[in-house]
């Protein structure tokens, strides 16, 4: 058996563990990354300096991500089952990939890359449904260390253009279409769309999912299944440096343009395993499924990296929770026996909103740990999961961390750390979080509320957004003096642990998925009958937060507000995705504006909560009287 990353098992070893990372952290981090496979080990463990930034792990290490993944594991576990998938129908079965079959699959799917001219460093878009090709083409893209930018499926031709454009992607991986609940989604036609703009894309690699009729490109379109027929099952993994690039993930930005976050090789690789074996406990034979999409960050890294760098068998999910009813969750977990289950608290929320009867029809006594991830999870849906899907037996890990970080930061080690509902509780080995008021002072009191930072350097960490390191340290390092911020509040209570409170920034986080208000802002202004528009997030029942969009008109405009609402909806669809469409949309004669010109989110946001009493000093903006014409026409 391959020799594996440590498992805290007490509080006592988690203490140790926390205070050896903090007082040498070169040593335990060099430990750790002893267990993994290297070409060439590294000559210093850490090289850093915020004020660039500049943060290298494991300097001049040579490794491939994908031998840590896949090779070292055939000795010992070639028969044992590595992808487990489900489609969004059930009756249409379920695949199974050993480690061994992936493996070689990946090994085809590299050889057919390195025949379509893809070189080292060379940037790969996949745009593809969630099913184990998906999986295939990320780590067949790692074995050639060219840069996976994995763009999510229910984004739009022209978010995808954007991204695309962004890491000048030589490919595009995706496939015909796929299945999501009763919908076809018929993805080549969006990705055809999206490539109108993109001439420095050479081919177009198309899996057949749906079956259904595309157009096709001769000169460029080629078929997945044709070029696999034929390629080798042999290839020997290009050696990579631990900083060289592994994927870039695009996330929004607070000033419309989408950030490309850009993670490398060596540390993210020692990162996941190690948070995926810690937070989750897991057990050699443990079925772990986590139902986000590898379109997002929690994707690539628990459910592709994390859990196959740690030799477990992972779960991919085509559909969603409530097709062909909300049991669908509960019929995936009692037919495969899941012993770790990781979701998002939308879904939990979502689920809740239909009862126990769908739950309690379904044996679930296989999990042992329960998961949440992409936003604070409330009370009484934390009640509601602990009570009814863990049987008040399964620790509830409530992660916390961001697409910047590659892998969880502060979260319950599963039946380690005692939980609290609402709190994330502590941070992992490695990872070192202070609050700081609104001056850059540390509050250095046990119990306090701030910003939260991280000020020392952990493996996983972003090194850069992609093309602009300047916008790097302006939106990362620039707030705070020496200092990672998050751009999230947060509560420490006596205890130490940790609550997130929210968004600082000009960020919605909706069903768990980062949303920049600028970048839906600038969606409906294109309308041509829009002069100007401020969006805010305002608590919602299931979503977490949702979309309130505050449009200002041109004064000549005739069309009735339905139908401007239907139009505007669509235009953000088409424009950023389904996942961004207003759910409020009122039209104001006016924005709250200081004199600076400055919109003030602050009122509009308590205005979209319903909270106004207390609206703060209005009396310096530019126009104060709009505050109150706003107030009388807000929905709720």
């Amino acid at each position: 058996m391959n020799k594996m990353t440590p498992r805290i098992n007490s509080i006592d070893e988690y203490k140790i563990a926390y205070q050896k990372s903090v007082d040498n952290p070169e040593a335990f981090w060099s430990e750790i990354a002893d267990t993994f496979t290297w070409r060439k080990k590294w000559d210093s463990v850490l090289q850093w300096d915020f004020k660039k930034p500049e943060v290298k792990w494991f300097v001049n290490g040579k490794l491939n991500i994908t031998e840590n993944v896949l090779d070292r594991h055939l000795a010992t576990r070639a028969s044992q089952t590595a992808i487990i998938w489900e489609g969004n129908k059930p009756d249409e079965g379920t695949r199974k990939l050993t480690y061994a079959e992936l493996h070689e699959q990946v090994c085809r799917f590299a050889n057919v890359l390195l025949s379509l001219g893809v070189e080292k460093g060379d940037r790969v878009c996949i745009y593809m449904p969630m099913i184990p090709e998906l999986a295939i083409a990320v780590l067949a893209t790692a074995r050639i260390c060219a840069v996976h930018s994995v763009v999510f499926a229910g984004f739009s031709s022209r978010a995808l253009a954007d991204r695309i454009l962004d890491a000048d992607a030589k490919i595009v991986i995706t496939a015909d279409g796929f299945f999501r609940g009763e919908k076809n989604v018929a993805l080549k036609d969006i990705a055809d769309e999206a490539l109108k703009e993109c001439g420095g894309v050479k081919n177009v690699v198309v899996y057949q999912r749906t079956l259904q009729n595309i157009q096709w490109n001769a000169e460029r379109d080629l078929w997945w299944h044709e070029l696999m027929q034929n390629a080798n099952t042999e290839n020997v993994a290009t050696e990579t440096d631990s900083e060289d690039p592994l994927f870039i993930l695009y996330t929004s930005g607070s000033t419309g343009k989408p950030k490309g976050i850009m993670h490398t090789c060596g540390g993210y690789m020692v990162y996941a395993e190690y948070s995926f074996r810690n937070v989750f406990q897991y057990n050699e034979g443990d079925i772990y499924w986590c139902t986000a999409d590898i379109g997002w960050v929690t994707g690539h890294s628990y459910i592709v990296y994390g859990p196959l760098l740690a030799g477990a068998t992972t779960l991919m999910f085509e559909g969603i929770p409530t097709y062909p009813d909300a049991g669908r969750f509960w019929d995936v977990v009692d037919k495969h026996q899941v012993n770790i289950f990781y979701t998002a608290p939308t879904a939990i929320r979502s689920l809740e909103s239909f009862g126990t009867e769908p739950v309690y029809k379904r044996n679930l006594s296989s999990l042992n740990v329960l998961g949440t991830v992409g936003e604070p999870i409330n009370v009484e849906a934390w009640e509601w999961y602990h009570e009814h899907v863990g049987k008040k037996q399964c620790p509830i890990v409530d992660t916390w961390w961001q697409t910047e970080t590659g892998g969880i930061m502060i979260s319950p080690l599963a039946g380690i750390i005692e939980t609290k509902p609402s709190y994330a509780t502590l941070p992992l080995p490695g990872v070192q979080p202070c609050l700081l008021d609104e001056n850059g002072k540390e509050i250095t009191e046990t119990v306090g509320e701030g910003r939260l930072c991280i000020k020392f350097p952990w493996p996983s960490m972003a090194r850069s957004i992609w093309g602009d390191h300047e916008r790097f340290r302006q939106t990362y390092f620039s707030t705070f003096e020496n200092k990672y911020f998050t751009g999230d509040g947060c509560r420490r209570d006596a205890d130490g642990y940790y609550r997130i409170t929210g968004r600082v920034d000009d960020i919605i986080i909706v069903s768990g998925h980062n949303l920049g208000t600028a970048e839906i802002e600038n969606s409906i202004d294109e309308h041509e009958e829009v002069c100007e528009t401020a969006v805010v997030g305002y608590p919602h029942a299931i979503k977490g937060f949702a979309v309130y969009a505050y449009v200002q008109l041109y004064s000549h405009v005739t069309k009735q507000p339905d139908v401007l609402r239907k139009e505007i909806t669509e235009l953000v669809s088409k424009t950023i995705g389904a996942i961004a469409k207003p759910d409020k949309i009122q039209f104001v004669n006016g924005l709250p504006k200081t004199r600076s010109g400055k919109i003030m989110r602050r009122i509009l946001r308590k205005i979209a909560e319903g909270d106004t009493s207390n609206l703060g000093d209005t009396s310096t903006l530019l126009d104060p009287s709009v505050v109150d014409d706003i107030k009388a026409g807000a929905l709720h």
